[in-house]
């Protein structure tokens, strides 16, 4: 007697495959290098950080693309300008005025002028900003994390850090509300109680917020400032 036919959108029990209780030495039951599933969460620490000789990790660095392209489409239409300029002085033609009136302006005008010296500051205070976003890696709102891999590098941007210890947070009991602010050296959480003791509920989110920080897997984990309030009180 051949089996029914199943209809093409029926579900079908499949096989369980069961697990053998035999573990390898420094392996938990969850599997190798795996956290032992009938522990708590809260026992299972992040693995370790990979030791490759280079030292803590650094900033990421930004392409800086938005001012590079500003600065160089200033150049290039400068540079067209003036190349133009020259070719219809070197054709016999009047040169622009612009460029008459700028070397008659330069050539009177006193070096203590203000307008002068107003330019000069001005060119001075772009040269420096340019340096500053050569030399500096930029990329504020990524944390480096711990290198797991001698290959692969990760951030985690401060606003999905901030989101995690928020929910965090809000589990410790007594805790109404809570805004947490993450900066690259200190991590601030400000919490509305409306019951238990507030020493009690500063203590759960002192503890709770710095695991959460732990777990966050940072290079460099930030400093914990916690601040805990009755409702209805201004800061």
């Amino acid at each position: 007697m051949s089996e029914p036919q199943r209809s093409e959108g029926s579900t079908q029990r499949l096989p369980v495959i069961e697990k053998t209780d035999e573990t390898l030495p420094g392996e938990g039951p969850g599997g190798p290098g795996g956290p032992d599933r009938s522990a708590s969460a809260a026992a299972y620490d992040p693995p370790p950080a990979v030791e490759d000789g280079h030292g803590a990790e650094r900033r990421f660095w930004s392409a800086r693309r938005v001012p590079a392209g500003v600065l160089a489409l200033l150049l290039l239409a400068g540079a067209g300008l003036l190349l133009y300029d020259i070719v219809a002085v070197r054709a016999d033609r009047p040169a622009m005025a612009w460029r008459r009136s700028l070397a008659r302006e330069l050539a009177q005008r006193p070096l203590d002028d203000v307008w002068v010296l107003t330019g000069a500051g001005i060119a001075a205070a772009l040269g420096l900003w340019l340096l500053v976003l050569a030399a500096t890696p930029g990329l504020r709102d990524v944390l480096p994390m711990r290198r797991l891999h001698p290959d692969v590098r990760a951030g985690l941007h401060r606003a999905a850090a901030a989101l995690v210890l928020r929910d965090r947070a809000m589990e410790v009991s007594g805790v109404q509300s809570v805004r947490v602010r993450v900066g690259r050296k200190k991590v601030d959480a400000r919490a509305v109680s409306h019951f238990r003791e507030l020493d009690e509920v500063r203590a759960d989110l002192d503890a709770t917020l710095t695991d959460g920080i732990r777990r966050l897997g940072l290079a460099r984990p930030p400093a914990l400032s916690v601040r805990v309030r009755r409702p209805g009180r201004k800061e």
